[in-house]
């Protein structure tokens, strides 16, 4: 029987654009890599990718919304492996760029199902069979969610809901050496940014390589003092960030809070 792989990685929404990025990337510094995707085939050259860094791979079809369907996907892994290190919640929808009252009810919901109730799924599905072993959980978020969109209501709301899983499982995990991150990939040229109004004529972009160092390092546990908050690529050093653990970080420092008017408000931050 061959020896199961040192570190073991499961990625979502992997069969394109950041979500490859973050596969390959993985797959080059030693993790052997499961990669989902509502269809199966649609894994084929992000797995041959993966398998040319010369790493294990395993291609799953899976609806990340679907409990079973996930729960399936983590039992597959866990058969195959035996383990689970590393998960990057990466799938992920957008809407139509209008305001909400133009904005279509089914659509608007399957943004939130999918950003929401997936990372749930997959992160519980997860920590179950990691709980006490360890687990890192990579959640691709965005600064959408830390600011009001007045035409992407439904992903910013998604976004701000998948910071408070964040750090909901940071908080409860931090005993049982569960830790989740977010990470905030800047803009990335991929499918999704190019079709959006907001970046049509956007000429700088976040580079991959930003993103994929960041991620490495959250995955190694180079920066596992941020665990429950949210770092950037293209703006956030893995230097830096270290430097800023280590000197010890606010309590709200790159959280999603509630602002005050002022020292005599009585709701706080």
């Amino acid at each position: 029987m061959a020896a199961h792989p040192e570190r073991v990685a499961m990625v979502t929404g992997a069969s394109r654009g950041i979500g490859a990025l973050c596969a390959q990337a993985l797959g080059e510094h030693g993790y052997a890599v499961a990669v989902l995707a509502r269809r199966r085939e649609s894994l084929d050259e992000v797995a041959a990718t993966v398998r040319e860094a010369g790493a294990e791979v395993l291609t799953i079809g899976c609806d990340v919304t679907v409990e079973d369907a996930v729960e399936d996907a983590v039992r597959q892994v866990m058969d195959r492996w035996g383990r689970i290190d590393v998960l990057v919640n990466n799938a992920g929808l957008i809407e139509a760029e209008v305001p909400i009252w133009e904005a279509d009810a089914q659509q608007w919901w399957q943004v939130v199902e999918t950003n929401v109730r997936g990372p749930f799924l997959t992160t519980r599905a997860v920590a179950r069979v990691m709980l006490d072993t360890g687990v890192r959980i990579i959640n691709l978020n965005s600064g959408a969610g830390t600011k009001d969109n007045p035409v992407l209501t439904a992903y910013s709301a998604s976004k701000s809901a998948l910071g408070r899983i964040t750090g909901g499982t940071a908080a409860a995990g931090a005993e049982h050496g569960v830790l989740a991150f977010d990470l905030a990939p800047g803009v990335v040229r991929t499918d999704m940014t190019t079709s959006m109004h907001a970046h049509r004529n956007r000429t700088e972009w976040t580079e991959p390589s930003e993103v994929t160092t960041l991620l490495v390092a959250l995955a190694s546990g180079q920066l596992d003092g941020w665990s429950g908050r949210m770092v950037r690529a293209g703006s956030d050093p893995v230097a830096t960030l270290q430097q800023r653990a280590a000197h010890g970080l606010d309590e709200t420092a790159r959280k999603v809070r509630l602002m005050p008017w002022g020292e005599d408000d009585p709701v706080g931050g």
